[in-house]
């Protein structure tokens, strides 16, 4: 099956200065995802954190390992095998002791199954083996599984027990040779075996590797995707903040044009009253105007009093 996520968090990552021992160095610029994995075919706990492409955390659970909370928002573990201390700087206090508890879980979870480990090669191993000193054990743990000086620790073992087997035959009497050779026959057989059971777990181990490869290109993807996204909502994001500048330079303009316009509607009301004002001026002037009219005719043709019947004087229009 592989290894599954089954944690997660989100924190700030550092390492010690390997020059100093004693600064911090940040690894990621910005708050990172942390997740605990599970190995549920080798039965190993591993934290794992990527930045980018670039994985800043690949630690494996072992029992002797120990979380420190160094604050009440940062915590420590060391790592002998990447031969570095990893920090995490979280945003609470209660996210930090979140993942110090699935580290103390996680950490009993790997002590229990390096014992039932043992206690099975303890019962599948031989009488010889036992009487032997523990010179014989076999090395299938979890620990001996993640490293890659397998072979040659199998290989180490076979050829010193072959000396060892050589000297003692030379030593005792030719009475118990036979019996010797078939003692380290014994001893070679269930040394291939546990070299097999090795070779399948390092198999496995590579096809684990190439898994877990296969899932951290789908985590690039997704990142990229991510990224994407961000980019054109804030591409949207500026957009609006253009059309809403756009939006209240019209709504002023517009506020301005309907100011504009009522000037404008007063304006033609008063001229409309001072064009009706000229009008009754206009008439007046006109009835002024046919009445001197009247006035000097009459007062050149007096016999025009007559005709039209006026017998006052001139004077008395």
């Amino acid at each position: 099956m592989g290894e599954q996520p089954i944690f997660s968090t989100r924190a700030h990552v550092f390492q010690i200065d390997p020059n100093t021992k004693k600064n911090w160095v940040p690894t990621s610029k910005h708050a990172v995802t942390v997740s605990y994995f599970y190995d549920n075919t080798r039965n190993v706990y591993r934290i794992i954190s990527l930045d980018g492409s670039k994985a800043i955390i690949n630690s494996t659970i072992t029992p002797n390992m120990t979380f420190t909370k160094t604050s009440q928002k940062f915590g420590q573990w060391p790592d002998s095998r990447a031969n570095t201390v990893y920090g995490l700087g979280f945003s609470s206090e209660h996210h930090l002791t979140k993942f110090a508890e699935k580290f103390q879980e996680f950490k009993d979870a790997a002590r229990i199954a390096k014992e039932k480990m043992q206690e099975k090669m303890e019962l599948t191993s031989t009488p010889s083996q036992e009487s032997a000193g523990g010179d014989l054990q076999s090395p299938l743990t979890p620990e001996s599984i993640n490293g890659t000086d397998d072979e040659r620790s199998i290989q180490d073992v076979t050829q010193d027990s072959d000396a060892r087997a050589e000297i003692n035959q030379s030593s005792l009497p030719f009475t118990h040779s036979t019996t010797i050779g078939k003692h380290w026959e014994s001893e070679l057989a269930t040394l291939k075996t546990n070299n097999a059971k090795l070779t399948a777990a390092l198999l496995e181990s590579t096809a684990n590797v190439k898994q877990w490869k296969q899932q951290l290109t789908a985590y690039q993807d997704e990142a990229e995707r991510l990224h994407k996204r961000v980019s054109e909502l804030e591409c949207l994001s500026g957009q609006a903040n253009v059309l809403k500048t756009h939006k209240t330079e019209l709504n002023r303009t517009i506020e301005e044009l309907e100011a504009q316009m009522k000037d404008k509607e007063e304006e033609i009301e008063r001229l409309k009253k001072d064009i009706e004002g000229a009008k009754e001026l206009e008439a007046q002037r006109d009835t002024l105007s046919q009445q001197l009219q009247l006035s000097v005719h009459l007062c050149f043709w007096p016999e025009e009093k007559l005709k039209y019947g006026f017998n006052k004087d001139i004077s008395d229009f």
